[in-house]
């Protein structure tokens, strides 16, 4: 188990599209996802996708019972999600604060499904069939977008909504949290 290096937007390989994991095999998925855990909570991430730190296989993690960069946010079960698929439940977007631990520093307005049905597989091969909304399903869909090579800043409809957490939290614009030490 180790900290892994979390690539950084303008790295070609975040903007690649992961392959699916076959077969499942659990033993073999083991050190990747170890490593994957330990280095999303490092840096105190909601979630982490196995391109971020070079693996290009449709693997996310996410998932968490308090997280210090999102206070407000509800609990969201640990979820290991292998080669997922997710299905809009209505047309409703909503807008909201996004960042990611590949554009460290940074935060944006992205739309995204307020609700959302996501499927895929465990690390042991047993299916994962869930409904969602809000944060959860916001988490989810970020993670997702990796596997396909989309950072969020790629989703962003209005370039007004971007910036750095320190100048839009001297703004008043997002409530800077004690433990957000990004670059």
């Amino acid at each position: 188990m180790s900290i892994r290096t979390i690539l950084k937007m303008g790295d070609p390989r975040l903007l690649e599209v992961s392959r699916p994991v076959e077969p499942i095999d659990s033993l073999a998925l083991a050190p990747l996802l170890n490593d994957m855990w330990d280095t999303m909570k490092a840096a105190n991430g909601a979630g982490l996708a196995a391109p971020q730190i070079g693996v290009m296989r449709r693997v996310v993690i996410f998932g968490y019972q308090t997280n210090p960069r999102y206070p407000d946010a509800p609990p969201v079960p640990e979820t290991v999600l292998i080669n997922p698929l997710i299905t809009p439940l209505s047309k409703a977007i909503e807008n909201d604060w996004e960042g990611c631990l590949s554009v460290p520093g940074m935060r944006g307005i992205v739309p995204r499904f307020e609700r959302i049905r996501y499927q895929g597989f465990d690390q042991y091969g047993q299916p994962i069939d869930r409904e969602v909304s809000g944060f959860h399903a916001r988490v989810v869909q970020h993670e997702c977008d990796h596997l396909d090579g989309i950072l969020y800043p790629l989703r962003i409809e209005d370039m007004r909504n971007f910036g750095y957490l320190d100048t839009l939290s001297e703004q008043g614009i997002i409530k800077l949290q004690p433990c957000d030490d990004e670059p």
